[in-house]
């Protein structure tokens, strides 16, 4: 028998029995779905990580209180470690490469206007705060550092926010209440969309020394924010910063330090490792899926040689030799594994698309992952497929005319 033939016999055998193929191919079809899925959505976190981070700009520098463990999660040293108002000031003078610097104290707090009420992030801070976050003012002004001064109940909000509170109206000049004191809105954020770490949009930025003296009695910042005017001066800024803030804590020159900086291009590196990491993570999950329905073609393959045991001895007896027998039921396993990982490949597509339409989660399916999915499917089918092939192609002729 020529290729084509052993084909064509192949491909009879999968249509005499329909259903049983199709739900062979279900194994794999969910495998491959799986693996492209889980692939789409790790890519599509790193890209919503690495763009959050982005967003800031490759000139910012963040500085935290306590010391950071491997990987970038935050280890403080306990309730004597802060940053202060003293640390900003001493950033401002004694860092030349340091172009603006932002405090910021960040907590939540529940927000009311009228009946309205709803629960939001209160971030204090100054009005460096605009250039050095990414953010911009769409209507009425940022706060001033006057107001900053003058510890001045005024606020600017984010458009989630806004429009829970006052829906389509426009909220310059209204008043609404931070923690039961009254303040006044004098600026409307611009919408920056969502992101990984919350929602933006969702927050109110009110001066720093208002907030942490008559909002939230606080003494210590949640963390400080340092802008260069060029990015590659952020390495150099990054000295200058711990230099500047192990003088104002009284550090000793042998101590570890009570505060971490951490410039952009290392937050970059940390999201793409995170983003990769999950990546790889539900890949590995859905290659189980993947080798579930490997197996399932397996078992289907040992039964279809059981069943059509008299059929492979008439073969054998007019001639077919064990090759013969050994492809076409090579064949039949590899068709079932390809035509699965097709339609997994497909149904991964669409549902990615529905992810980001329906959610606006940037799942993306990425042809390299696409290729892998292939074949992998087709290497499974055939992997799983030669030991029910070779069992076959083994039969003795008149053993298997025997069989009833």
């Amino acid at each position: 028998m020529n290729l084509w033939e052993n084909i064509m016999v192949g491909l009879g055998g999968i249509a005499a029995n329909k259903l049983r193929a199709s739900l062979t191919m279900l194994g794999i079809f969910i495998g491959v779905l799986a693996v492209v899925l889980g692939t789409a959505i790790g890519q599509g976190a790193r890209q919503q990580i690495l763009s959050s981070i982005q967003s800031l700009g490759s000139n910012s520098i963040t500085i935290f209180p306590g010391q950071m463990r491997q990987g970038g999660v935050g280890g403080g040293q306990g309730s004597s470690v802060a940053l202060k108002m003293k640390d900003v000031d001493a950033i401002r003078k004694n860092c030349p490469t340091v172009s603006a610097v932002a405090p910021q104290l960040q907590r939540p707090s529940q927000v009311k206007f009228g009946n309205q009420n709803t629960n939001t992030t209160i971030v204090c801070s100054t009005p460096e705060f605009l250039s050095i976050r990414g953010f911009s003012v769409s209507q009425g002004d940022f706060f001033s550092d006057r107001d900053v001064r003058g510890r001045r109940k005024v606020c600017v909000v984010g458009s989630t926010t806004a429009k829970t509170l006052f829906g389509n109206s426009v909220p310059i000049g209204r008043t609404l209440r931070i923690g039961g004191i009254v303040f006044k809105i004098v600026g409307l954020l611009a919408e920056k969309g969502s992101a990984m770490f919350g929602d933006p949009d969702d927050q109110i930025v009110i001066p720093v020394t208002t907030g942490m003296n008559q909002v939230f009695g606080a003494e210590s910042l949640s963390n400080i924010y340092a802008q260069t005017i060029n990015a590659d001066d952020a390495a150099k800024a990054a000295l200058e910063i711990t230099a500047a803030l192990r003088k104002s804590h009284r550090i000793k020159a042998d101590a570890d330090d009570d505060f971490s900086v951490r410039t952009q291009q290392e937050f970059l590196q940390f999201g793409d490792q995170s983003g990769q990491t999950l990546t790889f993570v539900l890949s590995g999950i859905a290659g189980v899926a993947l080798l579930v329905g490997g197996i399932g073609i397996m078992n289907i393959m040992l039964v279809s040689v059981t069943e059509r045991t008299r059929e492979i001895g008439i073969r054998k007896a007019v001639g077919a030799t064990g090759a013969n027998i050994l492809f076409q039921f090579l064949i039949e396993a590899a068709t079932l594994s390809i035509l699965g990982g097709l339609l997994g490949i497909l149904g991964g597509f669409g549902v990615s698309a529905l992810i980001r339409s329906t959610f606006g989660f940037p799942a993306q399916v990425a042809p390299f992952w696409v290729a892998v999915s292939f074949c992998s499917s087709a290497a499974i089918g055939l992997f799983f497929g030669i030991y029910p092939a070779y069992k076959a192609s083994q039969l003795d002729p008149i053993e298997a005319l025997r069989y009833q």
